[in-house]
């Protein structure tokens, strides 16, 4: 989607001016991204949403990779051309954010937010179809990968995320195609739950971005 003005968002009657216009570039601004994902938060999730403090610093991480800022990306030690593994607790607002963030960049491809235990219900359902569904040239967020269960289809069981991982890991390799994915395991909890070679395709295909494992439940 092409816009004029990709730097101004409109949301129910009302303008977000998230950054400036530079010529042909937007100059971002965070403390204005900040006020429009609020904003943008509680007309998705209710008015109780609202962007914490102790998060301000995993957001300028996060918002400086949604707009492709390569240079901060590169302070950050962030490849925008990978995708995003983002881990936290319980609670801490993983989700919510990956929905939100795509909504700065109205002009980009969105990708899709799907729980992983959802594909897995699909691959029960319909087999291996599924897994062909999700290696395909679309955007896709798994949500909550590592807590899905086993699959199984017709009596075999099938590690249903793996091998998605293992398809969009030769979408990124062979065509730039990026996949993200919110977790509460850790390396070595990921590893155990689907093995080391799907964990070392990650590693190349994801940036990790970790919330404090002392994040607070947003929930209650």
């Amino acid at each position: 989607m092409k816009l004029d003005h990709p730097h101004i968002i409109n949301e129910s009657g009302r303008s977000y001016r998230i950054g400036e216009l530079d010529g042909t570039q937007v100059v971002y601004s965070f403390e204005r991204m900040l006020m429009y994902l609020e904003a943008k938060g509680k007309l998705m999730f209710g008015d109780g949403f609202k962007i914490y403090e102790e998060d301000r610093d995993i957001l300028l991480v996060l918002c400086n990779y949604i707009i492709r800022d390569y240079d901060n990306c590169k302070k950050y030690g962030i490849d925008p051309n990978k995708g995003l593994l983002l881990s936290g607790p319980v609670g801490c607002g993983k989700t919510s954010l990956m929905r939100l963030l795509k909504c700065l960049v109205p002009h980009q491809r969105p990708y899709t937010v799907i729980p992983s235990r959802n594909v897995v219900f699909g691959f029960n359902h319909i087999g291996y179809k599924t897994i062909e569904d999700y290696g395909n040239g679309q955007f896709f967020c798994f949500d909550d990968l590592g807590v899905e269960p086993m699959g199984r289809h017709y009596g075999k069981d099938c590690n249903v995320l793996g091998e998605i991982l293992l398809s969009r890991y030769d979408l990124f390799v062979n065509h730039n195609l990026r996949t993200h994915c919110t977790t509460n395991l850790n390396a070595g909890e990921l590893e155990e739950r689907y093995g080391k070679r799907v964990r070392s395709r990650m590693r190349q295909m994801f940036n990790l971005v970790a919330f404090d494992q002392k994040a607070k439940d947003k929930r209650g």
